[in-house]
């Protein structure tokens, strides 16, 4: 017996349901957990953030003698960014990989810690659950693996969702249960009406952070985008783009320190909201186990207030002339990459600003209701309770009948 499509398409929505949904519940608890991470720091660590200047002509220390300052501090961390803000009263950001951040006072070289330790390590929890479900070292190309197969998972359960839901007659009286919350309902009709109207209502949102999902996982995806939009997919995974080499002039030649180099990419956008400095790892030989003759160019991600919210520029500039080498921007990416560079940040609704993150995180919290209702939706399918039988005793009934 051949079944038909809708509940063979039922029966694989169940399955997959079951097969994911514990991990898709785990990436939907995450998912809300960090959906407001960059705020919430902020607020945090506002003291920390903030210096008092000591004048409007108070010289700045040098960028690298503040990163010797953190380094003196966290001799153990190893420093991969510094992000500088042009308000006065504002500390120069040290990141320090997984070891957090520290904030520098830009004119005394003061060192203080974050405010928000215990926040930080909390969101870094949630990511490492949220991304690879707490696998760590060479385990989390498996648990990335996971997370994406069962990302796929949940972009199937919205669209086959869908289809089941579809009424067969659009009337009010076959639609308005699926549409909204009933009141009184217990057991098995109020998780099927649950599961149906969160389902209904965060469908959309949950298609584009799937969707978009996939495309952070898979290469294939990402590429995708591209051959999509007409453009041919970069090698690397991802919106970025490769760095810029230069050759310097002379084998010993001296390099322009960062501060000078900074002001040549203020230079360029006045109203710049934010600057960061991507420390570079330590440079790859080349074969031969030479070292390649072209160096890296210092490159800058500048952050104005404008449309993109997520748009940057990323300034590269020679570290021997002091030139800006390349400066690339929003504007001047191709459509695959707008595209790609969108549902980077459509993933995490930064791309609406905090409208957009708040409607991720009510999103993600609805798939945790989905996962439950589903669960026990299912559970009552295979383990229903068994109704007593009235039995009536029959006339012509004999014992052992």
């Amino acid at each position: 017996m051949v079944l038909p499509f809708r509940k063979t398409l039922f029966w694989i929505h169940l399955v997959v349901g079951i097969v994911a949904g514990l991990v898709v519940a785990i990436m939907s608890v995450t998912g809300v957990a960090i959906a407001f991470e960059r705020q919430v720091l902020e607020g945090v660590e506002a003291g920390s953030r903030t210096v008092s200047a000591p004048g409007p002509d108070a010289p700045r220390l040098p960028l690298e003698v503040l990163v010797a300052k953190a380094r003196e501090a966290k001799p153990d961390a190893q420093v991969s960014g510094i992000t500088v803000f042009p308000s006065e009263t504002a500390a120069v950001q040290v990141a320090l990989g997984r070891a957090g951040v520290v904030f520098v006072n830009p004119y005394t070289g003061e060192v203080r810690e974050s405010d928000a330790k215990g926040w930080r390590a909390f969101f870094q929890v949630m990511t490492e659950w949220h991304r690879w479900v707490a696998m760590a070292g060479d385990n989390r190309p498996v648990g990335k693996a996971i997370t994406g197969a069962c990302n796929a998972g949940f972009l199937f359960l919205a669209l086959s969702g869908l289809y089941l839901w579809w009424p067969r007659k659009w009337t009010l009286k076959t639609v308005r249960p699926v549409l909204w919350f009933r009141r009184g309902l217990k057991g098995k009709p109020r998780d099927f009406n649950w599961h149906n109207v969160i389902g209904f209502w965060t469908l959309p949102v949950l298609i584009v952070l799937t969707a978009s999902g996939m495309v952070i996982s898979y290469k294939w995806a990402s590429d995708f985008v591209y051959t999509l939009t007409g453009n041919t997919p970069p090698a690397q995974q991802g919106p970025g783009s490769a760095g810029v080499k230069v050759t310097p002039p002379t084998e010993d030649a001296p390099r322009k320190d960062l501060g000078s180099m900074l002001g040549v990419v203020e230079a360029r956008a006045p109203a710049w909201t934010s600057i960061t400095y991507r420390v570079p790892s330590p440079p790859r030989e080349g074969k031969g186990g030479k070292p390649d003759a072209a160096v890296d160019a210092v490159t800058f991600n500048l952050k104005q207030d404008g449309w993109p919210f997520f748009a940057t520029t990323q300034v590269s500039v020679n570290p021997f002339s002091g030139e800006v080498a390349r400066s690339e921007g929003y504007a001047d990416f191709n459509s695959g990459r707008k595209l790609r560079t969108w549902l980077r940040f459509l993933h995490t609704g930064e791309a609406l600003g905090w409208p957009g993150q708040l409607i991720a995180a009510i999103a993600s919290l609805g798939g945790v209701f989905l996962v439950w209702t589903g669960f026990a939706l299912s559970w009552r399918r295979f383990f229903a309770k068994r109704q007593p039988r009235d039995t009536v005793a029959s006339p012509s009934a004999t014992p052992g009948t």
